[in-house]
């Protein structure tokens, strides 16, 4: 009498991590086995570790680092600014009365309350190098900056930055100086990257380099034909980037908010103060 053959019993699946661990339980993405130590309670069924943590890499945090949305992966707030700042150097270079209606005049403020100015000479240049390097450095340091602090802290730095550097200018410069850049709310992301960095526990000592380079170019530069640079925009600007950026990082978890924009409001309030008590000064 002749028999069939005997076919062997299949062999139990294994986990795929432990391969000495008999299951059989599948990832309910991938179908891999896995063991009991290796499944994870997704909403459906069981997951494996990498499947799990593919999956969280494309969620995007709602919070922000330092409070607020999270910012996205384009830096908007930057890209926006270095495009206001390229179409008002057209402007200004096509006409003569982008330059006079909107350059930092300090006795057109004070005389003829132009407090505009203050704000818009932020976005015209002396020529092509001035525009090139502030909108390079916006460029290379705005974006880092953007992610940590999200869109609407960006801004509210780089504005603050910026009338910080024209407050000083108002209150320390002759009258009849005419004052225009973007240097001061790029100083004033150097400030704030410092700050930042030393906050995140950060090697801090390029930026030292970087902040040491740019002031030392303030006050030699003229001497070696670039023309007057205005140290009062750049130290101003400087100053208030770091302090706004204190504010930022520094804040308590708690109560981040209230005190965040708490000290944005205040430094408005002293800004506002400081170009009252000056231009009441020039009148006097």
């Amino acid at each position: 009498m002749s028999y069939p053959p005997q076919v062997p019993p299949q062999a139990a699946p294994v986990c795929y991590r432990h391969p000495g661990r008999q299951t059989y339980v599948q990832c309910t993405r991938c179908g891999r086995y896995i063991c009991g130590d290796c499944m994870i309670s997704a909403a459906v069924g069981h997951q494996c570790p990498e499947c799990v943590a593919a999956g969280a890499a494309t969620v995007r945090p709602t919070q922000g680092r330092f409070g607020g949305k999270a910012a996205s992966d384009k830096p908007l707030v930057t890209y926006t600014l270095i495009a206001i700042n390229v179409v008002m150097f057209v402007l200004q270079m096509a006409s003569g009365w982008v330059y006079n209606e909107f350059v930092l005049w300090p006795r057109a403020i004070a005389v003829e309350d132009q407090y505009y100015r203050l704000v818009t000479s932020e976005f015209l240049h002396g020529g092509i190098m001035h525009i090139l390097f502030n909108m390079y450095a916006l460029y290379v340091i705005g974006p880092s900056l953007e992610q940590l602090l999200g869109r609407v802290r960006f801004g509210a730095l780089y504005g603050l930055s910026a009338l910080g550097g024209s407050v000083l200018v108002y209150l320390i410069t002759p009258v009849d100086t005419a004052t225009l850049g973007a240097s001061g709310a790029v100083f004033g992301l150097f400030g704030a990257i410092f700050v930042v960095s030393r906050r995140l526990n950060l090697d801090v000592r390029w930026v030292l380099g970087l902040i040491a380079l740019n002031v030392a170019f303030t006050f030699v530069g003229p001497l070696l034909g670039t023309g007057a640079i205005s140290w009062q925009g750049h130290l101003g600007g400087l100053v208030t980037g770091a302090l706004v950026a204190a504010g930022f990082v520094y804040a308590p978890r708690a109560h981040r908010n209230l005190v965040q924009w708490a000290m944005v409001g205040a430094l408005v309030l002293v800004f506002l103060a400081l170009i009252l008590w000056r231009t009441a000064d020039l009148m006097g």
